[in-house]
């Protein structure tokens, strides 16, 4: 802005969006200041670069706005944990496929885990089995983004809320 524009011309913009042409930044500078404003360079890359004639202070306090107001807009998107064993009855899966859609309809990604004890290591068949079972029962809500896999003594998988997931794919 102002002083620190190193070039020979600038494509010069008026507070009222008229171009008032090309012409030496210190050209620009001048007439700036006649209205007690600002020379920004808002498209360097431009050639010549375009310069507007606005009030800074005023910019960057609109600039900070818009990002404010589009940070409340953002939706983060948390990892919900759902910790299971191998052989987990019926009743207790059911709670926790209820819990999960849930967190589904939140937009939260969910972090299923079968935790082996002692020798249940073995029976790694069992959990993969129990994991497969709770992504078909989520199904229609989710889709798998990482499929079950052996952590340590952890079997891992996740799902992603199915209109999340969608929104990843597109260009």
């Amino acid at each position: 802005m102002n002083e620190a524009i190193r070039v020979r011309e600038v494509r010069v913009i008026s507070p009222e969006n008229e171009q008032l042409g090309i012409m030496p930044p210190r050209e620009a500078i001048k007439l700036a200041a006649e209205r007690n404003l600002d020379l920004v360079e808002i498209a360097p890359t431009a050639k010549p670069p375009v310069c507007r004639i606005m009030d800074y202070g005023r910019y960057k306090f609109e600039q900070s706005k818009k990002e404010r107001e589009a940070r409340k807009k953002q939706k983060i998107i948390k990892i919900k944990e759902v910790q299971m064993r191998p052989n987990i009855e019926q009743h207790d899966f059911d709670v926790w496929v209820r819990r999960a859609e849930g967190f589904l309809k939140e937009g939260d990604k969910i972090k299923a885990i079968v935790k082996f004890r002692g020798r249940e290591i073995v029976h790694a068949e069992r959990a993969r089995n129990v994991l497969k079972r709770f992504a078909d029962a989520l199904s229609a809500l989710s889709t798998v983004e990482r499929d079950a896999k052996l952590e340590g003594r952890n079997m891992i998988m996740i799902v992603a809320p199915r209109e999340a997931k969608e929104k990843d794919k597109r260009p």
